[in-house]
């Protein structure tokens, strides 16, 4: 392995200048790539280089994985860190990247392969000893298929995309005249969405909790936890709210599921960063969910617990460096994440425009990582989020007060954002009581 001295961000938003920030102080140099529609992020003039790639729409550009390697080879980058979404899980990317002698900051291709798809990443578990939810031995084939098995592991069932994500390709059945109609519309969904209509089944948890572990490891076999976060706050599967410690464990369980975790790490000889998602059940019974084999947008509450930088590590790791010992990792207070999206908080429909003001909170352990800034057009062909507000304390309690006192001193104008959104979410008594689950707010909205 050799140190990398030149590296790409291969993406777009708050993870690009998240990226820069590590990536200098590690005496790199960044380069970035931007779409015409990103010209103007502040990103593009933190770099040391910016190249554009193609036009606002992702296929002619963040897509564009031949775009993408022609400006890391105009730039000289000699590694690539992919971020989160676009091209962070494509195989075929970090395939590509390692034929150009390019290192991809990430996994090896092949364990991306593995883990990539979900049916086949829940044999491979239950190999490694890992606890995972009844279902499907791999994909379903057709509607009586799914009919059967479900009798077997008994209704509600949850019929799911093997490659999907984002809650796209994915049904609860509650009886069996309900499955072809519902198995249909998933494998059409996942057809459109991905280009494979290829479905499995699991026994439906109902009321779970959603709790990750993150996971870093290296080239020589060692692997390491960084804590759990839970991410039961959700609307149609899309995480708002993130924290960490997750209050729901007990400490046993916790130690079991950080173990279950890394020692699935090891079993696939993993390599860089990623993350284990499990559902928990009212008895505390967890069940592995899939494996983000990538950096998760969530990763700051981790790092504010441990105060251990990811993608610092991460490209540590990708020039053949080794993690820490897990007794060197120590994990300490309670950090919440908010994720700030240009939306209306009532509806959450997409608000893209000017912003016209834009003035973040501060204090002691309060963290913005955010690409926008005063008179910033945020463009309608991307993700809405535009950043994330995270903060740290002693206790949970006192980390609620202080995500309360930062949400009320964020302000923005010109566009619609979730800061009020969050704000009811930290005044919230069930929240305050850890008394919430996966459908929470599908119930209350």
């Amino acid at each position: 392995m050799k140190e990398l001295k030149r590296i790409l961000i291969a993406n777009r938003g708050e993870i690009v200048l998240r990226a820069i920030r590590t990536i200098k102080e590690m005496g790199k140099e960044a380069v970035v790539v931007y779409s015409t529609a990103d010209k103007d992020a502040s990103y593009v003039k933190m770099a040391d280089m910016a190249i554009c790639i193609g036009s606002p729409k992702s296929a002619d550009s963040y897509l564009n994985i031949p775009a993408i390697i022609s400006a890391a080879e105009i730039a000289g980058a000699d590694g690539i860190f992919p971020g989160y979404g676009f091209l962070s899980e494509n195989q075929s990317f970090a395939e590509i990247c390692s034929h150009h002698d390019i290192k991809f900051i990430g996994p090896r291709p092949e364990t991306m392969v593995m883990m990539s798809d979900k049916s086949k990443a829940k044999d491979v578990m239950k190999e490694a000893g890992i606890p995972v939810v009844p279902g499907s031995e791999g994909a379903l084939k057709g509607v009586t298929d799914a009919k059967r098995l479900a009798k077997e592991i008994g209704y509600p069932v949850i019929i799911k995309a093997s490659a999907g994500g984002g809650g796209r390709g994915m049904r609860v059945v509650e009886k069996e005249s309900d499955m072809e109609k519902l198995f249909l519309a998933a494998e059409s969904e996942a057809l459109n969405a991905f280009g494979d209509g290829t479905i499995y089944m699991e026994k439906y948890i109902k009321n779970p909790r959603h709790v990750e572990v993150q996971i870093v490891a290296d080239s020589f076999g060692n692997a390491i936890h960084v804590g759990e976060r839970d991410c039961s706050l959700q609307r149609r599967h899309q995480k708002l709210v993130e924290e960490t410690p997750a209050i729901v464990l007990s400490d046993e369980v916790r130690q079991k599921m950080h173990e279950a975790a890394v020692q699935a790490t090891k079993f696939i000889k993993y390599e860089g960063a990623g993350t284990f998602e499990f559902l928990v059940d009212a008895d505390l019974n967890f069940y592995f969910m899939e494996m983000n084999t990538r950096l998760q947008v969530e990763h700051t509450v981790s790092e504010m617990v441990s105060g251990i930088d990811l993608i610092e590590l991460m490209i540590q790791v990708a020039e053949g460096g080794k993690v820490p010992k897990q007794k060197e990792v120590k994990l300490q207070g309670h950090s919440i994440e908010c994720r700030i999206t240009a939306e209306d908080p009532k509806n959450f429909i997409p608000s893209p425009g000017r912003v016209q003001k834009w003035i973040l909170p501060g204090g002691k352990d309060v963290r913005v990582d955010t690409h926008v800034f005063q008179d910033y057009v945020v463009p309608p062909h991307y993700d809405s989020m535009i950043g994330k507000l995270i903060v740290y304390a002693e206790t949970r309690e006192k980390a609620i007060a202080k995500m309360k006192r930062a949400l009320a001193e964020f302000q923005v104008s010109g566009i619609k954002t979730t800061i009020d959104f969050h704000k009811e979410i930290m005044e919230n008594r069930d929240f305050i009581d850890n008394n919430f689950d996966t459908k929470y707010l599908e119930s209350r909205r």
